[in-house]
């Protein structure tokens, strides 16, 4: 059987293929749906709400309809939501840098004053492992489960340092395993003791409406969850139309508590004038009128995607079901699939795939610096090749799962 493995991984790479299943990046026809975009606006739009769209005035917290739109989108107030330019990443980046200076909004003093610590869960997101370790933060990680972070380990961590300043996740559909925060979860986050007074869940929600199935599980809303709890400043939310419209022309957003907007308003205004207008007021006027809504033009976007997934899954029960060699997370959302190699070989079976022509991300990028304690975590990206494409890389994947484990 290893023969026979080998002979057709010989096959493969003779085949001199390019598929790239490394990041999480929208397909063009998902891009496709949002082209009206760029026309959408005219003259007659450049005044909205008594703002003139081409002019600086306006202010930093954006305009009151993507305020709105987001609320709907983050499950907040409008109240709640100021919204930025393209990236959300920026923006979160943008407020951990003001922590460093200054604290958050009630901090006895700023966190760059000692070597902070931020909780993470892995497997999780290499951006904010590269973005926290680049700002000089400390990571301490918990397991990612199904209900979100582990929360025993959270508690007993968060009670114990003072120096553990706050936590860094995805709450909905998780990077990479796609597991989503349960409401014990988010009740234990919002109402844990700390040892940090100024304690802040950092909640990077990009795929908050990014379902694959129908009737998804209800998520709670971590910024009303913290609001009933009483501790309405703990939590900074952040999302964005990265993978809704265009992914680096879009809009994004930050929710939190009014106080803490005004807060962070207040160092923003000393930054800039205020965000691109035209571009938020564009994404208003598009997703508004397409048929359906917000929801409709998710529904869209979901018909394009689930079949690549359905074909992930279906590809790695087929070949390596049973066998004991693998385990995958099978989401409801999200742009990622998380597997695990039963033996220490991810790195191997990342080798051997580029060797065939199939780009993956590489192993470690899931956990701080690179490095997976287990050698077994590989990330899988299905939604930017076509079709074809998914399915002939994950019958080389499924095949360098089997070349490895031997």
């Amino acid at each position: 059987m290893h023969e026979e493995s080998l002979k057709k991984f010989e096959e493969y790479k003779s085949m001199g293929l390019a598929l790239n299943m490394q990041r999480g990046q929208p397909g063009d026809d998902n891009f496709d749906l949002s082209t009206p975009i760029l026309t959408i606006a005219g003259k007659e739009d450049m005044f909205v709400s008594g703002v003139s769209l081409r002019n600086y005035p306006g202010g930093v917290y954006g305009l009151k309809e993507a305020r709105e739109l987001f609320a709907e989108m983050l499950k907040v107030k409008a109240e709640e939501v100021l919204c930025g330019n393209n990236s959300s990443l920026m923006m979160l980046s943008n407020l951990l840098m003001w922590t460093l200076l200054k604290g958050v909004k009630d901090s006895p003093r700023p966190w760059g004053a000692d070597r902070p610590k931020m909780i993470v869960a892995v497997p999780g997101y290499d951006r904010h492992f590269l973005l926290l370790e680049t700002l000089g933060f400390e990571m301490v990680t918990v397991p990612m489960g199904p209900d979100g972070p582990d929360m025993d380990r959270v508690e007993s961590l968060a009670a114990s340092d003072d120096r553990i300043k706050g936590i860094l996740f995805v709450p909905t559909y998780s990077n990479p395993t796609g597991d989503s925060i349960s409401l014990s979860t988010a009740e234990r986050l919002a109402d844990m003791e700390c040892a940090a007074p100024d304690f802040t869940i950092f909640a990077d929600d990009a795929y908050v409406i990014h379902h694959l199935v129908e009737n998804p599980s209800k998520v709670p809303s971590l910024l009303q969850v913290c609001r009933e709890k009483g501790n309405g400043d703990r939590a900074f939310v952040f999302g964005s139309t990265s993978k809704v419209t265009f992914a680096g022309a879009g809009v994004a957003a930050m929710a939190s508590s009014p106080d803490n907007l005004k807060w962070y308003a207040g160092l923003l205004g000393a930054q800039y004038i205020g965000p691109n207008k035209v571009e938020q007021y564009r994404h208003v006027k598009f997703i508004r009128q397409f048929p359906g809504g917000l929801e409709g033009l998710m529904r869209k976007h979901a018909e394009l995607l689930k079949p690549k997934f359905d074909a992930v899954e279906e590809i790695l029960e087929r070949e390596l079901g049973g066998t004991g060699l693998a385990r995958w997370t099978i989401p409801h959302g999200g742009y990622f699939i998380s597997l695990d190699t039963a033996k220490p070989v991810a790195d191997r079976v990342v080798k051997l795939a580029a060797e065939a022509g199939v780009s993956l991300t590489p192993a470690g990028a899931t956990f701080p610096g690179g490095k997976d304690p287990n050698n077994s975590n590989i990330r899988l990206a299905p939604t930017r090749p076509p079709l074809s494409e998914v399915r002939k890389a994950m019958e080389i994947v499924a095949l360098c799962i089997k070349i490895a484990s031997e």
